[in-house]
């Protein structure tokens, strides 16, 4: 079955779906701030769907007391379902490999990794949110003696452990499979994921739980206080909605951290930013702006004009895209070291009892 028939056939699931409207992915909207129970709220962000264009709106808000920004109203399980299908699997399988395949992502493993380096030598290491498992198989290259499990929600978990990038696969919320895995090993990571989960607190108590004494956790979350998140606004990457449910300034992931027993070891707010936020502020406006692809969210197919002008204007956009890239991993080394550094990360020691 080609791609213009498999649209065909989950178009008519879709439009169903869309029938009964979006506002039901929604949780009720709160008044108080989930980090800390403030009600002195603010609207920060008011967006759609940029990248896949399904439809619905999406509000983030931000604590004036604690500065934690928080989509709100949430999504529900149900919602996060239909907003993620076929983003990192089905139609959009393909894409998320090539990214997270690519050159640039490999260079951010490696980084990563190595960041372990000064605490030792990780025996057994659960990466938390690995999806197909592309940093476990770069950071073998660094740490080639440590055993790499991954956990993730979806199948590509179990594909992951097919094509040998990992040892292990575990399927499922780390909340949930935590006590069966407790004390199993001595790094846990999450790279781009606490900013995905519901409860992120809940997340850092059940990566205490599968820790061994003295092991390490490490995060990596894009940072809020990056001076781009105002300079782009809605064009911004890592708002990423509707995905992203929580934005976490570092002060309080540190004092979260350190209220769980944790040891903070180490935070690195400049080498963790990704050189992509104009390219990707580009490529946000693009696939707002070019006429509709044919996927099965929207009502009908593109006409024949459509797809030739949705084709024409991509191509023509390309060579743009590409100087724009260019410019920012030339500018890199010197963005990291400004307010403009879109990520921060934190290692942080479990402590005598998990």
């Amino acid at each position: 079955m080609n791609r213009t028939q498999e649209v065909a056939r989950l178009r008519v699931d879709y439009q169903r779906e869309l029938e009964l409207g979006t506002e039901r992915f929604h949780a009720p909207k709160r008044t108080e701030c989930p980090w800390c129970g403030s009600s002195r709220l603010r609207t920060r962000l008011r967006t759609a769907d940029l990248l896949q264009r399904k439809p619905g709106s999406f509000v983030i808000d931000q604590c004036r007391d604690c500065s934690h920004s928080f989509q709100n109203p949430q999504l529900t399980p149900e919602g996060l379902d239909f907003y993620y299908r076929d983003f990192y699997d089905g139609l959009g399988a393909d894409l998320a490999e090539w990214v997270f395949a690519g050159t640039g992502s490999r260079k951010r493993y490696l980084a990563s990794a190595r960041a372990l380096l000064p605490f030792g030598a990780p025996r057994r290491w659960l990466d938390v949110g690995t999806g197909h498992g592309h940093f476990p198989q770069s950071a073998r290259t660094v740490h080639p003696a440590t055993v790499f499990d991954g956990l993730d929600m979806s199948a590509g978990v179990d594909e992951g452990k097919r094509q040998g990038r990992i040892d292990e696969a575990h399927r499922g919320l780390l909340t949930d499979l935590a006590p069966k895995l407790e004390g199993k090993y001595d790094t846990v990571s999450m790279f781009h994921y606490l900013e995905h989960t519901i409860d992120p607190r809940a997340e850092l108590t059940a990566a205490r739980t599968v820790l061994a004494p003295g092991g390490h956790l490490i995060i990596e979350v894009p940072d809020p206080e990056s001076a781009m998140s105002g300079i782009l606004g809605r064009w911004w990457m890592p708002y990423f909605q509707p995905q992203h449910l929580h934005l976490i300034p570092l002060a309080n992931l540190r004092r979260e951290l350190e209220s769980l027993g944790y040891t903070v070891v180490a935070v690195e707010r400049h080498e963790p930013h990704t050189p992509f936020d104009i390219t990707g502020a580009a490529v946000l406006a693009l696939a707002y702006a070019l006429p509709t692809a044919d996927d099965p969210w929207h009502p009908a197919p593109p006409s024949g004009l459509q797809r030739k002008a949705r084709t024409a204007l991509f191509w023509s956009a390309v060579p743009l895209l590409a100087g724009m890239y260019g410019m920012e991993q030339l500018l890199a080394p010197l963005l990291r070291r400004t307010r403009l550094s879109n990520a921060y990360r934190i290692v942080a020691r479990s402590g005598d009892a998990a």
